[in-house]
């Protein structure tokens, strides 16, 4: 995976508030649990980005983000709920895109984004 250019201030930020004190791989994971469930203001809608064969979204098909998934579900990628068709169930963050969101929720999403598209991991 080729790493995007670095954004100095995003990389302060996820250094300063997300993974700040967290030592292996479950501490990290649960700074961008925690980081993402305080930051994302739910409900909100969302597109799909990329397919994913763990989700049944398509491309360009919309979702409502309406929470974090459990934490359990969270261990080595950040899941959302989405409620979709009458269900309701976990989609990675990664594959989505917020629709007319605030400034906070689109900010968290695009530092998460940003974190997996360098390649960093938990």
């Amino acid at each position: 995976m080729s790493k995007s250019k670095t954004d100095k201030s995003r990389e302060t930020r996820i250094d300063d508030e997300i993974i700040v004190d967290c030592y292996g791989e479950a501490e990290r994971a649960m700074g961008w649990y925690y980081y993402l469930q305080d930051h994302l203001e739910f409900p909100f809608a969302a597109k799909c980005i990329a397919a994913r064969s763990i989700s049944p979204l398509k491309t360009g098909e919309a979702a409502e983000v309406v929470g974090m998934a459990p934490e359990v579900e969270c261990e080595r990628e950040m899941f959302v709920a989405i409620r979709w068709e009458k269900r309701k169930f976990g989609v990675p963050l990664a594959q989505l895109e917020g629709i007319k969101t605030s400034k906070e929720t689109k900010e968290a999403i695009e530092d998460r984004r940003y974190w997996v598209a360098r390649g960093y991991e938990f």
